[in-house]
């Protein structure tokens, strides 16, 4: 009975969160962690913290598509995995192998045009896993209405290292100037990466941290960050819903920051023209109208 209930107050908020929303971040990276600890509290093996949290990544995309994301990439194996056990590195294997061709087989991912890609350093795998990850990008080369980037053997430090070190020999060569290194440089010396920038990162498992997962994507985007206490096979829709909502609390405080340096500016604003400050003013009226209309004249110009 408690359960029951338990169940049905669930739902209600769901539905709740739902409402709440806005819209959804175009991209999502999620760091599946507390797959171990879960397997652990459950009485089992590590392994079976791993096959309940593929269970998980099937849920997670269908709840992407529901919600309207356009791209998922999920931390399936850091180059750090390489330190563990060899049985569970096999095990881990095993299963990318295995969700890789089942997920290029799927009906569903057909139907939603589902792209899947591999980012990281592919060579380092087993080359069971490399096959898969071809099989799987041939079946939905064609496909661009849904992202799905699998970081494989992937470490985002060492992936600005190679970057910076490629820049480096191209200064020496000549090939490059000094002054010409700019964004563009580094971006097209990193691992093939996601299609977007990252707007919002999921990390479960209770650890607040980021764990060299897509530094470059993510960081210098100013994503969004929702860490959260349940491991990743018990990470449910509601759970996603609470993301989203931290992500949409974060652009809408960027927003009013970006409005209030506007701000700012306009009422620094001297010997300016006040038709440029207008112009200013326009573009973030909608956030802080209140203080707006205090800086518009009557006739619709900024009072000076």
């Amino acid at each position: 009975m408690l359960e029951a209930v338990r169940r049905r107050v669930l739902r209600v908020y769901e539905r709740l969160l739902e409402r709440e929303l806005s819209g959804a971040p175009a991209h999502v990276a999620v760091i599946q962690d507390g797959n171990r600890r879960y397997a652990r509290e459950e009485g089992g093996e590590a392994t079976d913290g791993y096959s309940a949290g593929a269970r998980t990544t099937e849920r997670m995309l269908d709840w992407c598509a529901d919600l309207g994301v356009e791209e998922l990439t999920l931390y399936a194996f850091s180059t750090e995995n390489f330190d563990r056990p060899p049985e569970q590195q096999e095990h881990l294997f095993d299963l990318i192998e295995s969700k890789l061709r089942e997920f290029a087989d799927r009906e569903e991912v057909h139907d939603r045009e589902v792209r899947i890609r591999a980012i990281g350093e592919v060579d380092r795998l087993p080359a069971r896993v490399r096959e898969a990850v071809d099989y799987a990008e041939r079946r939905t080369a064609g496909y661009d209405r849904f992202t799905l980037n699998v970081a494989l053997a992937y470490g985002g430090r060492a992936e600005l290292l190679s970057a910076a070190r490629d820049v480096a020999r191209a200064v020496e060569r000549g090939d490059l100037s000094a002054d010409e290194v700019d964004v563009a440089a580094i971006e097209e010396r990193l691992y093939r990466g996601p299609a977007r920038d990252v707007d919002l990162i999921i990390r479960t498992g209770g650890d607040e941290r980021t764990s060299n997962f897509l530094p470059w994507h993510a960081n210098g985007n100013e994503a969004a960050v929702f860490f959260c206490s349940p491991y990743w096979p018990e990470f449910r829709r509601v759970d996603f819903l609470r993301a989203i909502r931290t992500y949409e609390s974060r652009q809408a405080s960027w927003r009013q920051s970006r409005a209030e340096r506007a701000l700012a500016l306009v009422r620094s604003l001297g010997d300016v023209e006040l038709v440029e400050a207008r112009q200013v003013l326009a573009r973030f009226r909608d956030a802080l109208p209140g203080e707006v209309e205090e800086l518009d004249g009557e006739d619709g110009q900024v009072a000076d």
